[in-house]
């Protein structure tokens, strides 16, 4: 294979919330330095506020989240502030910011780290899209101890994939951010569903070494309007079409360190 590069580092500090895009970045052993280290609760259920939940959720892409000061290793993480649809903002540290976001989200909720108990989160199956199973319905899943993550600590896609999505899929705006990567990696050359044998494999980056553990099935998050990209069911239906619902994987992280864009990657 030709050789990999770093292209893009993503790291989204408020779970669900638009993130920000970084030059370089630490790897712990629960994934990027400060990724998802905040989650919006909802009071009356206990379960975190999730983009995949549109129903309950639908303005989760609005909201930005950026940290005020950057992580650093072997520190507390830092307050982060939000911004909210309408363009005011609050920080973390706020006495206010439960209050604020309530009135925000017109649901009582507080901001909160993860913790050693189980949180659980909920996902709508769209009706729109034909192929998928129980349509219409409302899945409920457990993060990992100590996470607000959905699944697996580290999130890739390739450019190849959205490369090839694009021509599958050519009435669609296939932007990266849709998919909320934390790496994207340049393959040249290439273009398929390359993430799909890698899985079971060690990538080294730099000094990381990560351990693919899964293909990363999609779900409605992946349709909905970000941006300037609008919301577009036919983006989920070309995955589950063409490649059963998959796009990129999860890693978990078996050796810590740093990553930076450019960095080569080996896949082995």
């Amino acid at each position: 294979m030709t050789t990999a590069t770093v292209a893009s580092i993503w790291r989204y500090p408020v779970k669900s919330m638009m993130g920000e895009e970084l030059n370089a970045c630490e790897v712990t052993v629960k994934g990027l330095l400060g990724d998802r280290a905040y989650g919006v609760i909802d009071n009356e259920t206990g379960k975190l506020a999730n983009a995949k939940n549109p129903k309950k959720w639908p303005n989760m892409f609005q909201y930005r989240a950026k940290y005020i000061d950057q992580p650093q290793k072997d520190a507390a993480i830092p307050p982060v502030r939000i911004t909210f649809p309408d363009g005011r903002w609050v920080d973390s540290i706020d006495e206010k910011k439960d209050n604020l976001l309530s009135e925000s989200f017109n649901r009582t909720v507080q901001l909160s780290s993860p913790s050693a108990m189980d949180v659980q989160f909920e996902g709508y199956i769209p009706e729109e899209i034909e192929e998928l199973d129980n349509k219409g319905t409302v899945f409920t899943r457990t993060s990992p101890e100590n996470t607000f993550f959905d699944i697996d600590f580290v999130h890739i896609i390739t450019t190849s994939t959205i490369n090839y999505l694009r021509k599958l899929a050519p009435d669609s705006r296939i932007e990266p951010r849709r998919f909320r990567p934390n790496i994207i990696i340049e393959v040249p050359n290439v273009e398929a569903f390359v993430e799909n044998d890698w899985v079971g494999k060690t990538l080294t980056v730099g000094d990381v070494q990560l351990k693919i553990s899964q293909e990363t099935k999609r779900c409605v998050m992946t349709t909905l309007a970000q941006g300037d990209l609008p919301k577009d069911p036919n983006v989920l239906r070309s995955i589950v079409r063409n490649n059963a619902g998959s796009l990129g994987v999860y890693a978990s992280v078996v050796k810590p360190g740093s990553i930076k864009i450019g960095d080569t990657i080996e896949i082995g």
